[in-house]
């Protein structure tokens, strides 16, 4: 799996912060631009501290995600709040060889892991077969398994990112899933901190939002993302 942050708005705590202000001033807009660092940070911090959320939406984070399953992108997709581009199986056809995901706890088991493999193959031959017999790449991908790998580009604003995270960074969530959420994490903590500083999964901010099927580790959860 390889995610990348390819763009984001520039100086998004800055946008978000000028927005924020503009609810309640007079002021022009390039003023409230101009404010300075520590005046936007207060800001910041006590917007996300109310939960007043729907200025975040001012600012959008794209990413380039690879090597991921059509599994993993069928939840992705489920986020409405966002846009996507994804490789088509119907006009890129894999004769050379369609690339496949293989699940931790099927490589962990090597006869189950050979037979997973050969599966693999027995499908790839399928499929080569269809197209050099002139089936259409769109009716070839019918035999193509959810362990197929894909690409795409994902783009969401901070609000929808800081919901994404509280849902697909919790331990229960599909370990892909999660893996790749994760490191989207990382990276918008990098493009900015104070927006996504206590972003993660529903259980750092209060008690576990699962309920009776709680993971049961909050401790070392809130652990992870804080030194994430």
């Amino acid at each position: 799996m390889r995610v990348q942050l390819l763009t984001h708005t520039p100086d998004p705590e800055r946008v978000v912060a000028a927005a924020a202000r503009l609810c309640y001033s007079a002021s022009t807009i390039d003023s409230l631009m101009g404010r300075g660092v520590a005046d936007r940070e207060a800001l910041l911090r006590k917007i996300l501290e109310l939960g007043h959320l729907s200025v975040l939406e001012h600012a959008s984070f794209s990413f380039g995600i690879e090597g991921i399953s059509r599994a993993c992108s069928h939840q992705l997709v489920r986020h409405r709040l966002a846009s996507y581009s994804q490789q088509s199986q119907r006009y890129v056809s894999h004769t050379d060889r369609f690339e496949a995901v293989t699940p931790p706890t099927v490589a962990e088991k090597p006869e189950l892991a050979k037979r997973y493999a050969g599966l693999l193959d027995d499908i790839h031959a399928v499929y080569r077969e269809l197209i050099e017999a002139g089936v259409p790449a769109e009716d070839a991908r019918f035999v193509l398994p959810n362990a197929a790998a894909t690409k795409i580009v994902v783009s969401m604003n901070g609000r929808e990112l800081r919901h994404f995270f509280e849902l697909r960074c919790c331990r229960r969530a599909q370990w892909e899933i999660r893996a790749m959420a994760v490191e989207m994490l990382r990276l918008v903590r990098v493009a900015a901190p104070l927006l996504f500083a206590d972003s993660g999964p529903g259980c750092l901010a209060g008690p576990c939002p699962e309920g009776k099927m709680t993971c049961g580790a909050i401790t070392a959860v809130r652990q992870e993302f804080a030194e994430l």
